[in-house]
């Protein structure tokens, strides 16, 4: 979906152009007319000039004399002319070469008639013919001029407003841009704390917001302040539930070791599975517990200093073995939650101690996403038994302690960050390979 930003200013943009278009088109409108009244009026005062040059004769007949005309109706095609129509006898100017114009007019019509004929060499004319009545006779005097100049000026004056107009328009929707960009400011501020939230460097949203997204971000707060105080509550009483029922369970175990039941092995075996089987699913149930969610407000993760430490505690509980653990993790923060990732790697780690000879290697990679890996050189498993390995409580070796959750509880992590878990062999080590991939957009948001 377009952006809020990209939307504002397509519209602005849009609006903006219709708004100078229609401008520009009313000023070229405006130039044009104020053009056509000034030579009007020219016209119509060179028409009352060849008007008073009309004299009556003895016989009371009307005399044009040609030669009180100015001097540019006699030049040839000069681009000025006239024609004056009385008593039946029409005189034209010699600028017309005894051409004539190709419109007509109606004797004694007093009214100003203007037209845009074809001129003698086919230039657009204007024509301005009215009609006259003077000593009882009736005149009409058309006045005709070359527009091809003055055509030219109002394409010039045209052509330097339209840049006119789009250098406003440019800097107009600049301008606007511009507001438009500090007015969704606040909103990016917002969206920049929620990342901060995300990494778990503050709680609330604090930005200051236009009214308009106040109860937005009110409502955002809220919702945080309830997650968290949810999560809060949901570990706690799993808490205390597991507290609660450890008294029982310790008395269950014990019940299975009394000696009443010693005749009844099929008995004693039925009840030992089971209060296993309540055993490992609090163990897991207060193991999954403490998997927050990898946008709640948690702390991040660091992985070369957290399993720099977890390897040190790992070696003193297995000092027997005297095992080298290798990490190679890269020292930066990653949006995850500390605890979740403690409780992944705690147990990839605390499995491959358990089954490894003399070497563990522990390697965090930062690519097209984030994969966590966990190598040993023990005696590793068959393909079969390597897809049976992450379900729930399955151990190879019951010599082993544990209950088998471990690998149960690194599935459900991944998959509740989007992640996958694969085990193989390793090729580096011959042991068991244990790898956890999480998507793209969780080593995007990495900081």
């Amino acid at each position: 979906m377009i952006s809020l930003r990209q939307r504002l200013n397509r519209g602005l943009i849009i609006i903006l152009s219709m708004v100078f278009a229609g401008h520009w088109l009313a000023a070229d409108w405006v130039i044009r007319s104020v053009a056509e009244k000034q030579m009007l009026t020219r016209l119509q005062h060179d028409g009352d000039s060849l008007l008073d040059t009309l004299t009556l004769n003895a016989e009371g007949q009307l005399i044009f004399d040609s030669s009180h005309a100015g001097t540019v109706y006699g030049q040839a095609y000069s681009g000025h002319y006239f024609v004056i129509q009385l008593d039946g006898k029409t005189y034209y100017s010699s600028s017309l070469q005894d051409d004539v114009l190709p419109f007509t007019t109606e004797p004694a019509n007093t009214a100003r008639q203007f037209h845009f004929p074809d001129g003698p060499h086919h230039q657009p004319l204007l024509v301005l013919s009215r009609g006259f009545e003077r000593f009882g006779h009736a005149i009409t005097i058309s006045i005709a001029e070359d527009l091809s100049d003055i055509g030219h000026d109002i394409d010039h004056i045209r052509l330097a407003y339209l840049v006119l107009t789009a250098m406003v328009l440019l800097i107009a929707i600049a301008l606007q841009s511009n507001d438009v960009r500090r007015s969704l400011k606040p909103l990016q501020a917002a969206r920049d704390e929620l990342a901060e939230i995300a990494y778990g460097r503050q709680s609330q949203i604090q930005a200051r917001v236009p009214a308009e997204i106040k109860p937005l971000v009110a409502e955002v707060n809220r919702l945080l302040v309830l997650v968290e105080r949810r999560l809060h509550q949901s570990r706690t009483a799993i808490g205390n539930l597991a507290h609660a029922l450890k008294t029982p369970l310790a008395m269950l175990f014990r019940l299975t070791e009394n000696s009443q039941l010693d005749g009844h092995a099929e008995l004693r075996d039925l009840l030992q599975q089971q209060t296993q089987a309540i055993h490992e699913r609090i163990e897991r149930e207060l193991k999954r517990a403490r998997i927050s969610g990898n946008m709640q407000t948690a702390s991040v993760f660091n992985p070369q200093q957290e399993l720099t430490a977890l390897v040190m505690l790992l070696q003193n509980v297995y000092a027997e073995k005297n095992l080298a653990i290798q990490v190679n993790a890269p020292d930066q923060l990653i949006n995850f939650d500390r605890e979740d990732m403690l409780e992944l790697t705690g147990n990839l780690l605390d499995n491959a101690c358990k089954w490894a000879d003399k070497q563990v290697l522990v390697s965090v990679e930062h690519g097209a996403g984030i994969t966590i890996s966990v190598e040993d050189d023990g005696p590793g498993c068959s393909a079969q038994d390597m897809r049976q390995l992450s379900k729930r409580g399955l151990r190879l070796d019951e010599a082993v302690q544990g209950h088998g959750l471990g690998l149960a509880i690194v599935r459900d992590i991944a998959l509740f960050y989007g992640g996958t878990l694969e085990i193989m062999r390793s090729a580096q080590l011959g042991g068991l390979r244990v790898s956890v991939q999480f998507p793209r957009w969780i080593a995007a948001a990495s900081v």
